[in-house]
């Protein structure tokens, strides 16, 4: 039977009864309308302390009529979903990674792929969203914040699991007056509010922004390197790209804003507010005991540091897309070796157990329950050691991201202690 012939037998039937009058013009109003598509919905943030809806960041008014309409619930969140074609692309194509190169292929190989990719690469230019970067993070610094931390994640949002938004919640549970940044396009959207949006009904200062790379780097000696890379004369390496922008951004963000820069793999422990232009050892030589290797997981700067120039010229001029860890941790390594106990940097460079208490071959056996006595001693004795000595533990992902945290073990009673929300703790 056709819609039409639907609706005029209920009109004929409308006569005949008062009550089925009213049924049947409701089941007409939804006949007329079933056919049309429901509009989309455009994304507003909010405001960190209340929770009010604020104008979207990609709009100026809201958006009404023929492109789209303001939501007024969605699951009972104050967030819309975007309207804008690009948008809707990264929503639907999420689980699609343009950085990673192919398996194996040669540095010709690669590089034609990379030029076939470049216009696919938001991340490399700007954009009418990530041009409202340095607004937003001025908008999130102006609330009176205790400290600035920042953490990049050019992953997917629905990677970003509960280890990472343990991470997030620990930070708060140390340092609850801060203003945390997440520089990501993939958390800068309805799905990466949702993520959020505990902390935020918390009045915590936590504010996903899609960062606009050419801004960070402009006026740096990374400029030029961003401009090569662009041209798609520079072979991008064999290690996915978005690794190497990640150790980029962290530097370039720092340099620009100073601050905290932080992993998403730690649980804090202590209030890293009071540090200034420190970074930390992943190890050191037990007899000498100087620092052997730096890492940048965890990195404190005043902004426009000196040594952060440095750390640019180093990645501009010695990038190495096919080695892990040359354009990060190496490089942070390699700079403050060649600067040595020059005054005129004044950094502290904290040991091990500051920072990376457990080392990377060990963490497993953090999140192990006890079974004998002799775990349940050395349990508690690293853990005694650990609330101690340490600011903060990192979780070195690549090794621990899949294991659970079990019951009784160390990293349960660490998150124990240290989260808010405390949500799906054991889950890897």
């Amino acid at each position: 039977m056709s819609k039409k012939s639907l609706t005029y037998r209920l009109i004929s039937r409308m006569a005949k009864s008062p009550v089925l009058s009213l049924i049947s013009f409701a089941a007409i109003l939804f006949f007329i309308y079933a056919d049309r598509p429901l509009s989309n919905l455009s994304i507003n943030t909010a405001n960190i302390k209340t929770g009010e809806v604020l104008p979207s960041p990609q709009t100026t008014t809201p958006l009404v009529g023929g492109e789209g309409q303001v939501a007024t619930s969605l699951n009972s969140l104050p967030v819309t979903v975007s309207t804008t074609p690009q948008r809707r692309i990264e929503e639907e194509t999420e689980n699609e990674d343009p950085l990673i190169p192919p398996f194996k292929a040669s540095v010709d190989e690669r590089m034609e792929w990379f030029r076939r990719k470049l216009p696919e690469l938001e991340i490399l230019k700007s954009n009418e969203l990530s041009e409202k970067f340095h607004g937003r993070v001025l908008e999130l610094f102006n609330n009176k914040c205790s400290a600035q931390f920042f953490m990049v994640w050019l992953s997917t949002a629905q990677s970003f699991g509960s280890r990472e938004f343990l991470a997030v919640d620990s930070l708060f549970s140390t340092t609850p007056d801060g203003c945390l940044l997440i520089l990501s396009s993939s958390m800068d959207t309805p799905k990466g509010y949702r993520i959020l949006k505990p902390l935020l009904d918390r009045g915590f200062n936590v504010l996903a922004v899609t960062p606009d790379v050419p801004f960070l780097v402009k006026n740096t000696p990374a400029e030029a390197w961003l401009d090569d890379l662009n041209s798609g004369n520079m072979d991008p390496g064999s290690v996915p790209l978005f690794n190497h922008l990640s150790d980029l951004i962290r530097l370039a963000v720092l340099y620009k804003y100073g601050g905290v820069y932080l992993d998403t793999d730690l649980i804090f422990l202590k209030d890293l507010s009071g540090l200034r232009n420190a970074i930390g050892a992943q190890s050191i030589n037990q007899v000498t005991k100087k620092w052997t290797r730096l890492n940048g997981a965890v990195m404190i700067f005043d902004i426009h540091h000196p040594v952060l120039l440095e750390f640019l010229k180093e990645y501009s001029k010695t990038f190495n897309g096919n080695r892990w860890g040359h354009n990060g941790p190496y490089l942070v390594s390699r700079v403050l070796e060649r600067i040595g106990d020059n005054s005129e940097y004044n950094i502290t460079i904290f040991p091990p157990k500051a920072f990376y208490p457990v080392d990377w071959i060990k963490i497993a056996k953090l999140f192990k329950k006890p079974e004998t006595e002799a775990d349940s001693k050395w349990g508690d004795d690293t853990l005694a050691d650990i609330s101690s000595e340490s600011y903060v533990v990192h979780l070195w992902n690549k090794r621990s991201r899949e294991l659970k945290i079990e019951e009784g073990s160390v990293m349960a009673r660490l998150t124990a202690e240290h989260c808010n929300i405390c949500e799906n703790i054991y889950d890897p």
